[in-house]
């Protein structure tokens, strides 16, 4: 009799404390899944972001570094260079090959890189400020204390300090462009700089 009772005891099922403590382990795992899955999305979220910023800083330098190589004259025949500073660079080129030279200026605008373009026109010709097209072309700068342009004169070796403000326009015949971007400043990968030189062709004097 005593035997069918404890039979009876065993083949009623789980107690209360093993159901409990089946329940808290399924719920350890089920966090441990849950954050897993969150950081495995959150890194890859980091990741695709950095390689967009990545990919947006190199053709953005690839299209500067073009149009800066081939400033000229302003369809007016203005110097090539209007304005040098370290956040902002302003010049003349033939940026879309219709035979006018654009008044082309690049800026920084809080964390993003901009670009502003005046076509000239009228009759005469004259390249009013009201016309400038500005498009966002890099976005997550972080050059608020070191500079994004650096200008150098004909005795640039590759050392050389950059020339002191105030900048002697004239004596400029290359230029540095350094972009550095942290797409989100509290979390890794940190940021990553990103730097071309550029000859401007039309200005040089030592051929």
């Amino acid at each position: 009799m005593e035997f069918l009772q404890n039979s009876r005891k065993l083949k009623s099922g789980f107690s209360v404390i093993e159901i409990s403590v089946g329940i808290f382990i399924l719920t350890l795992m089920g966090i441990a899944v849950y954050s897993f899955q969150k950081d495995v999305f959150s890194l890859n979220r980091i990741i695709s972001g950095s390689l967009t910023a990545q990919d947006e800083a190199r053709r953005a330098l690839k299209s500067m570094s073009a149009e800066i190589r081939t400033a000229s004259p302003s369809s007016l025949g203005a110097y090539a260079l209007v304005q040098t500073a370290t956040s902002s660079f302003t010049f003349y080129s033939d940026i879309d090959d219709d035979s006018f030279k654009e008044r082309v200026r690049y800026f920084l605008d809080s964390t993003t890189l901009k670009k502003g373009v005046i076509k000239p026109s009228g009759a005469p010709l004259t390249y009013n400020p009201a016309n400038e097209i500005i498009s966002e072309i890099v976005h997550d700068a972080i050059n608020a204390t070191t500079s994004i342009f650096s200008y150098y004169d004909t005795d640039y070796d590759g050392t050389t300090q950059p020339l002191a403000e105030p900048i002697d326009i004239a004596a400029v015949r290359l230029v540095k462009i350094t972009v550095a971007i942290d797409k989100d400043p509290q979390t890794p990968p940190g940021p990553m700089t990103f730097t071309i030189q550029v000859s401007i062709r039309n200005l040089k004097d030592n051929l």
